[in-house]
């Protein structure tokens, strides 16, 4: 349950992150790749965008040529996007054809942003792409890298005004964490919901003394820069180690013939669960899955490494280009089904 309040709060909450980028007299123009019934884009694209007066330029859904035609003509200066999106763009056939150059900035959301995806995308456009962070429940930003501060790549950055954010141990949730110590990322501020409806006691599992729960797994640096470590539930225990899924996917996405990457743990009777990558690869390249477990091998510890491996021509998606990793899951367990009946 999301208030009025809610929602004007963490407009004017990104509004002042943007700074002094943000054109006072109401010229912002912010490309609209993302479905405006999305909180993500409601409140970046719309809301915001509405709050200083600014124009917003609409796709009717992400077609890469017609968002790079877009971008060419409108001039826009803001792009927010997801992961995928600037993938997209990296791997765009004669991107020197359209000019790219009116971007201030862009803002990543949604999903973890592979840091090579994020440093291929400024040397190609010349605008900084920053990694934001937030959920539904909280409006849903909360945290985000400065566009015109210390730009630490691979960060979700600090959190917006009038927010307060700190990591709790995963054990009891009670006990505050120092910084490098990885728990569960915890926020309290005036974006955060009133709770879900009808469900109380779901609402009484996230909401503790006015602190929002995340289910994120995070750790804070000394200088109070936040970095998502992954999604607790996404958590893979293979042999009683705790594997992240992004510490497999970061390896791979440095691989030259790796377009995309998701890990996920699949049930295992000797391991409890194991790693399987599923991987769409970059057009006219080839590999095998031992040309992958080697590559991981020589990257990553050894209980990290996949022991499965799946190529794939694209990966289930949402609306937004968040990959479904629950559907990946859901097949595997209907392949599982299907082999023993």
């Amino acid at each position: 349950m999301l208030t009025h309040r809610n929602l004007v709060a963490n407009a004017l909450q990104v509004r002042a992150w943007i700074g002094n980028l943000a054109s006072p007299d109401g010229q912002d123009i912010v490309m609209g790749v993302l479905p405006l019934f999305h909180i993500y884009a409601m409140t970046i694209v719309m809301n915001v965008t509405i709050r200083g007066g600014g124009t917003m330029v609409l796709q009717p859904r992400f077609v890469l040529e017609d968002l790079l035609k877009g971008i060419d003509r409108e001039r826009p200066h803001f792009l927010p996007g997801v992961p995928t999106i600037y993938m997209a763009i990296n791997h765009a056939p004669n991107l020197s054809r359209y000019n790219l150059r009116s971007l201030k900035g862009a803002i990543s959301g949604a999903a973890p942003l592979p840091r090579e995806v994020q440093v291929q995308f400024e040397a190609l456009t010349g605008a900084p792409v920053v990694e934001g962070y937030g959920l539904t429940e909280a409006s849903p930003v909360t945290h985000c890298v400065p566009l015109s501060g210390a730009h630490r790549v691979g960060t979700i950055g600090v959190p917006v005004s009038s927010t307060e954010a700190v990591i709790l141990d995963q054990e009891t949730g009670s006990v505050r964490l120092g910084p490098g110590e990885p728990g569960e990322l915890a926020i309290r501020g005036p974006q955060v919901m009133q709770g879900y409806w009808r469900r109380p006691e779901e609402t009484a599992n996230v909401l503790r003394d006015g602190w929002l729960l995340t289910g994120d797994i995070a750790c804070m640096d000394a200088d109070g820069y936040f970095s998502i470590v992954d999604r607790k539930k996404d958590m893979i225990i293979t042999g009683g180690m705790n594997v992240y899924p992004r510490d497999v996917e970061e390896p791979l996405y440095q691989h030259p013939k790796i377009k995309e990457a998701v890990a996920v743990g699949l049930p295992d009777e000797r391991w409890g669960e194991a790693v399987k990558v599923y991987i769409v690869l970059r057009d006219g390249q080839t590999a095998t899955e031992q040309e992958i477990v080697d590559y991981c091998h020589a990257r990553m510890a050894r209980y990290k490494v996949p022991k499965y491996v799946e190529f794939r021509s694209e990966l289930p998606k949402s609306l937004v280009g968040k990959v479904l990793r629950r559907q990946l899951i859901a097949e595997e367990q209907v392949r599982t089904i299907s082999r023993a009946s």
